[in-house]
């Protein structure tokens, strides 16, 4: 069984995307619109494991996955998909894992809440490597 590290260098950062997806019955709010305000991770830290040999190896590298988010902060499961590989099967699967303990507030339009397609970027970044030793 391959080992998993749990340690604060997997950096979450939050991006919506301005995908219309109304055509597939996804709601068509998007950052670009006016009042709309983008879901927030409200995690107070990674719920993405970090594969062991990879950080043992330095490897550094982003996910870009693609999530569907209810208006009550609800990821639907069967909606995530990788939209931007990091190039490393396993940090790939490492943050897909992590989706479902992930915790959103969910996405506004004009200050009510609904539900979204966005774009959910896992960076893992290894201390080593970077010139101050933190995450970046």
């Amino acid at each position: 069984m391959r080992r998993l590290l749990r340690y604060p260098l997997v950096l979450i950062t939050l991006t919506a995307c301005g995908v219309d997806g109304a055509d597939q019955g996804d709601p068509p709010e998007s950052s670009t619109e006016p009042g709309f305000e983008s879901p927030v991770l409200i995690n107070p830290e990674s719920p993405v494991e970090y594969p062991l040999d990879l950080f043992e190896q330095e490897v550094e590298a982003s996910v870009i996955l693609r999530l569907y988010l209810t208006e009550q902060g609800i990821v639907v499961p069967e909606s995530t998909k990788v939209a931007e590989s990091s190039g490393y099967p396993p940090l790939d699967s490492a943050a897909l894992a992590g989706i479902s303990s992930m915790s959103f507030a969910p996405a506004r339009q004009n200050g009510r809440p609904v539900a979204t397609l966005f774009l959910q970027p896992i960076h893992f970044k290894h201390p080593a490597r970077s010139e101050s030793g933190e995450i970046l």
